[in-house]
């Protein structure tokens, strides 16, 4: 028999207080922040959905590995225990640990990148994006058409689009050192790359000679959709899939803040010797020696650890039902989400639920401080604020305007998700009331995480 109520598979063991704040409050608290959600206090939000990103909560088993931790400089036994794990699921010659993600992005595409440097990408998320575009190089998008529409159903609709792949290695094969594949695809509303589209990817890649390097960071939840709606898949272990998936790639970077469960860390993974040399030479420079690389020891045994859960098909089958209640409750609502829904988070269609507001006056903006201004829930704008300002300085509509609303991992209970739903609901009906902003202090990169806004009347 099936249950419509989520059960979490896991007790709750410890708690951590949340502040309940006012309308007035959170009014206040915004405009001091320049209308910007990144510069708000943790303090003053309710339910924060900002990100994924290092916000989950650590198990039992990961706090007792982390007083296994050793903290010796060199040659530390816990980097064995977290490169052991690492290569159980993704086994690349070479494992080099970063303090996260972008630290690893840094550093591949230091080696890398370049000016007149083309790195194609199913799509690229913010740092990714950055980190090409700081050495001067292009990051190119080549999402599937149906990857670009909010309302498309297709289940794989991170695809990268392998013809027009293959077109662009045919024409600029000598200026492309790597093509990325991004895997759920975020900035396309976490949506998975079916294992086939994978293949045929890695095949592309090899018959031109150019290698395939993973954006992997939320690898468990696109292995789960794999299992879930690939045919011929609904039977192999999630751990099986992801060994395929390594398999067919020539490396890696991660964020071991989303699907290895950690509050901080990140690796990038190699093949190539000559390649992971270089890297591991700009690590020391940047980040610390290559057994602990920006970590401490206790960091990279809760990382092994968390490696280990993240394939666990009790969590993940958990994981992907508790979003996808909150992305049904709001489509059932009539609020315009990105569909299907993704695995990490759910996705608002700003630019279908805010149409009176221009694209270059931010409706994602907008949405966002709305639902923080109302009922305390902190999300994050993917759209012309985060994607519009191009290398030259220029500004165009972002392809999509979104609000992502993403879920810590087994850190919300259904009730704190049902309390998320009715913020929604009370925004959506005053949509019509809600104006554009317009920016007032912006950096030159990554403006999404410091500018500041003003409405506009």
């Amino acid at each position: 028999m099936t249950f419509k109520t989520i059960i979490e598979p896991f007790r709750i063991h410890s708690v951590e207080p949340m502040h309940l704040t006012t309308p007035a409050q959170r009014k206040r608290a915004i405009q001091a922040a320049g209308y910007n959600l990144f510069n708000v206090r943790a303090q003053d939000v309710l339910i924060d959905l900002l990100t994924d990103s290092g916000t989950g909560a650590m198990s039992r088993d990961q706090w007792a590995a982390m007083q296994h931790g050793d903290e010796s400089y060199a040659g530390s036994p816990s980097f064995e225990i977290f490169r052991d794990a690492v290569t159980d699921l993704f086994p690349f010659s070479h494992v080099i640990p970063t303090h996260q993600g972008r630290a690893a992005e840094k550093i591949l595409f230091g080696a890398l990148g370049g000016a007149g440097q083309i790195v194609p990408n199913n799509t690229h998320f913010d740092t990714t994006r950055a980190n090409v575009e700081f050495t001067g190089a292009t990051a190119v998008d080549l999402v599937i058409a149906e990857g670009r529409d909010p309302a498309s159903r297709h289940p794989f609709k991170g695809n990268m689009d392998v013809a027009g792949l293959d077109q662009l290695l045919t024409e600029h094969k000598s200026v492309i050192p790597c093509v990325m594949l991004t895997i759920t695809n975020n900035s396309g509303g976490g949506q998975p790359v079916s294992l086939a589209n994978i293949r045929e990817t890695s095949q592309v890649c090899r018959k031109h000679g150019v290698p395939l390097i993973l954006d992997a960071c939320r690898f468990a939840e696109n292995a789960w959709f794999i299992h879930e709606r690939e045919p011929g898949q609904g039977e192999r272990a999630v751990r099986d899939i992801v060994r395929e998936i390594a398999s067919l790639a020539d490396g890696m970077t991660m964020s071991a803040k989303k699907d290895p469960m950690g509050n901080i860390g990140g690796w990038l993974a190699l093949n190539d010797d000559a390649l992971a040399e270089q890297c591991r030479t700009l690590l020391i420079l940047t980040e610390g020696f290559p057994t602990y690389g920006g970590l401490a020891g206790r960091d990279l045994e809760a990382l092994a650890q968390g490696l280990k859960e993240a394939v666990d098909h009790d969590y993940l089958k958990y994981r992907i039902a508790s979003t996808a209640y909150l992305g049904e409750a709001l489509a059932e609502s009539g609020i315009p989400v990105v569909q299907p829904i993704g695995g990490h988070a759910v996705y608002l269609d700003a630019r279908a639920l805010l149409s009176h507001i221009d694209p270059l006056q931010y409706p994602g903006q907008s949405l966002a401080v709305a639902l923080y201004v109302m009922g305390g829930v902190r999300g994050c704008e993917i759209g012309t604020v985060m994607f519009g300002r191009q290398p030259d300085g220029t500004e165009i509509p972002a392809a999509m305007e979104l609000v992502r609303l993403a879920i810590p991992r087994r850190t919300y209970t259904q009730s704190h998700i049902d309390y998320v739903i009715e913020v929604c609901q009370a925004v959506a009906a005053e949509a019509g009331s809600l104006r554009g902003y317009r920016i007032s202090k912006e950096p030159k990169a990554l403006r999404h995480f410091t500018a500041e806004f003003q409405p506009i009347d």
